[in-house]
């Protein structure tokens, strides 16, 4: 994946930056929400609930594990993908135990904080791609599933999900309505933010192609 992306590297860190703790934002919103956390989220929750950990650092353990299977599977990491693994779930830790989003009550203010939750990941997806830094490690690992298996992204992303759903729901992660909602919105959230911010993902060049077939 290579981005068209001309801005100095302190602006793109600033977009890393930015982009990693919105998208701890949108996590913790959907936690709190009360009417099912996002994917990924419902996973981290799950080994959470049956662990001592917090679910910043389970959220940062899963994100080694998509590295190094990634890594194995012959996509090295990036700059971003590291910094997305360590500091998405620090941000989530310091957003939960700070309070500052409560959890919501009422049905209007669930519906609303959900739906602030898929705004708000379209956000930090488009800036942390943006930056250029690197993809993080599950999309890596939807890569390497890609490659290996030679299904399509789109199949290989919701086979992703759906297993890390199933696998949240079996340990009591917040699975629920909202859930659902979230994976049917998001992809239209992410491809707005892309259009709205001017993410441009281009090809490899004609030398670099004939470069790697060499």
């Amino acid at each position: 994946m290579v981005i068209d992306n001309r801005s100095s590297v302190p602006v793109r860190l600033l977009m890393l930056l930015a982009g990693l703790f919105i998208f701890a934002v949108s996590m913790a919103l959907s936690l709190q929400c009360n009417l099912g956390a996002s994917s990924w989220t419902v996973l981290h929750d799950g080994i959470s609930r049956q662990t001592p950990l917090s679910i910043g650092i389970v959220t940062q353990i899963v994100g080694l594990a998509m590295l190094v299977i990634s890594w194995v599977g012959g996509i090295r990491p990036g700059f971003g993908t590291l910094a997305n693994m360590i500091l998405i779930g620090s941000f989530l830790d310091l957003i939960l135990w700070s309070g500052v989003i409560p959890e919501a009550e009422s049905y209007p203010a669930r519906f609303a904080m959900l739906l602030a939750s898929v705004v708000v990941i379209g956000l930090g997806s488009a800036l942390y791609i943006k930056a250029g830094f690197g993809a993080g490690p599950r999309d890596s690992f939807m890569l390497v599933v890609h490659r290996r298996t030679g299904i399509r992204l789109g199949i290989a992303r919701w086979l992703i999900e759906v297993t890390a759903v199933a696998l949240g729901i079996l340990l009591g992660g917040d699975f629920g309505i909202g859930t659902i909602i979230f994976s049917m919105l998001v992809g239209f959230s992410v491809d707005w933010f892309f259009r709205l911010l001017g993410v441009r993902i281009v090809g490899p060049s004609r030398s670099a192609t004939q470069t790697a077939k060499a």
